[in-house]
């Protein structure tokens, strides 16, 4: 279903497809990261104007597709300068992340030890991410932050998850690497 159409919807649409033909899910998300940066690098894909506005008090994220026969979504984030995730997961999902505009700073997290509702994490790498440059996360390796590090321009980075992404859990930060694990349940904000 798309949400928005835009220039090179069906292109960026008929990549994702046949991304997601591949065999297993290393092969799935090795294909997209490579599409999406050829896309992104070769500017046949033109998001829509909406996606370089910023949302306020937090970054937005606005769904452009969702595919009925595959079950993906493709969701634009938009980051305002500073804004950026708590350590977080994608429940289960693999995703593809591509930088479309500005820069990223991404790190990733080991998870170690946890008991209850409390976890002890490290970081293990962390990379600052371009236009035109796209990263995977394939669980159980999935707990990351994203964060804009300019201080006075936007970011946007375009989202492939296997399936709707409603719903993640967020680790709030209680000092000597340990987090207490929440449940947040993710909006969409709107498309224009």
């Amino acid at each position: 279903m798309i949400t928005v159409d835009f220039p090179g919807s069906r292109k960026l649409i008929d990549a994702i497809d046949a991304s997601v033909a591949q065999a297993s899910t290393p092969a799935i998300t090795d294909a997209l990261r490579n599409a999406l940066c050829r896309l992104i690098r070769s500017e046949e894909v033109k998001l829509p104007e909406c996606v370089f506005e910023m949302a306020g008090d937090h970054y937005a994220r606005r769904e452009l597709y969702r595919s009925d026969d595959h079950g993906y979504s493709v969701i634009a984030m938009t980051w305002g300068p500073g804004q950026g995730t708590l350590i977080h997961d994608h429940s289960g999902m693999w995703c593809v992340e591509g930088v479309w505009a500005g820069s990223l700073e991404i790190v990733q997290y080991e998870l170690g030890e946890h008991e209850a509702e409390r976890y002890h994490f490290r970081p293990v790498g962390s990379i600052q991410a371009g236009p035109g440059s796209a990263g995977s996360l394939i669980p159980p390796h999935e707990y990351h932050t994203i964060r804009n590090p300019s201080e006075d321009s936007v970011a946007v980075s375009l989202h492939i998850y296997s399936g709707r992404m409603t719903q993640c859990a967020v680790f709030k930060p209680e000092g000597d690497d340990w987090y207490q694990r929440t449940e947040r349940q993710l909006g969409l904000d709107q498309v224009h």
